[in-house]
């Protein structure tokens, strides 16, 4: 068993964090708020097509490091996963994860979903993800609670099967399994902080991602949408709801497009969020693992965006 240090995993005896770095020395800290400030007010002016260019450059970037990126996954010792499982449960009832279930099967060697949630059920009182449905936002979209397949992973589609509750949320409904409810949010306006999303920022609820490539988070649509970030607008979509087989409602549902293809700067984001010690990330053996709280995101991102507001997508 390895012991667990500052968010990752080390063998004993390899505990030694080097030399630590010099302080900073008070000029040199002026000189960077400096030229941050000078940079801050240079966005701020800039004409759109700068923006479209950062952009369109993080696109290629990010395109880039997706090709390089190592996929490579060796098998793992269980009790390293579970070790990690077993520090976040102590203190989080409630648990919201991205699976990557290849990656998964390729570290423990069996049906990943059932290992993976079975450990889950064994450490949370409820395990939430997503049950993103876009075709509602075509024409005279229907949206049916019960027969309406997840778009998005694997994971989400069996978990589907299982759940215990679905939102009525006919663009970006969530899954629960066990008791935690949404009966207070409002369901036709997805990224309203009275939303469901809204209710997982207010209760900082713990977010795993689990054989991912990259950090996923639902919540950053929320932020970008409450900070009212300019290159995401707020739609509405006329469909049908269907909340059992016979019961159903004609509704203009609320969610959000952006305007032009934008990729998230997940590097970047993965970087800073690490270094300010709001993201923990794990390596198993090349199974990544990470893992945050959805008050905790948005309170690191709010000023950066408020700063820039381009800075997730560039």
């Amino acid at each position: 068993m390895r012991p667990i240090v500052r968010g990752r995993l080390f063998e004993a005896g390899d505990l030694s964090m080097g030399t630590p770095a010099e302080e900073p020395r008070p000029s040199e800290t002026r000189i960077g708020e400096g030229v941050r400030r000078t940079r801050d007010v240079a966005l701020a002016h800039a004409p759109e097509r700068v923006h479209r260019g950062r952009i369109l450059a993080n696109r290629v970037a990010m395109y880039a490091r997706n090709r390089r990126m190592d996929r490579t996954v060796d098998r793992s010792d269980p009790n390293r996963f579970d070790a990690i499982l077993d520090e976040y449960s102590t203190d989080a009832e409630t648990v919201f994860v991205h699976v990557g279930l290849r990656d998964v099967k390729r570290a423990f060697d069996r049906n990943p979903y059932e290992f993976l949630l079975e450990r889950l059920d064994d450490r949370f009182e409820s395990v939430l993800t997503q049950g993103f449905t876009p075709a509602f936002r075509s024409p005279d979209g229907v949206y049916h609670k019960r027969f309406s397949l997840p778009r998005f992973g694997a994971f989400a589609r069996l978990f589907f099967e299982e759940c215990d509750h679905r939102t009525d949320d006919p663009t970006n409904s969530l899954l629960v399994r066990g008791p935690y409810r949404f009966d207070d949010c409002t369901h036709r306006d997805t990224w309203s902080p009275e939303g469901a999303f809204g209710k997982l920022d207010r209760e900082n609820v713990l977010y795993l991602d689990v054989g991912t490539d990259w950090l996923r988070a639902s919540q950053i649509h929320y932020i970008e949408s409450v900070l009212g970030v300019p290159y995401m607008r707020t739609v509405e979509y006329e469909g049908v709801v269907y909340t059992d087989e016979t019961t159903y409602e004609r509704v203009t549902h609320r969610s959000h497009a952006y305007d032009g293809e934008v990729r998230w700067n997940r590097a970047k984001l993965e970087t800073g969020l690490r270094e300010a010690g709001v993201l923990d990330s794990y390596d198993l053996s090349g199974l990544q693992v990470r893992a945050f709280r959805a008050r905790d995101l948005r309170e690191w991102l709010a000023p950066r965006i408020e700063r820039d507001p381009y800075y997730v997508v560039t």
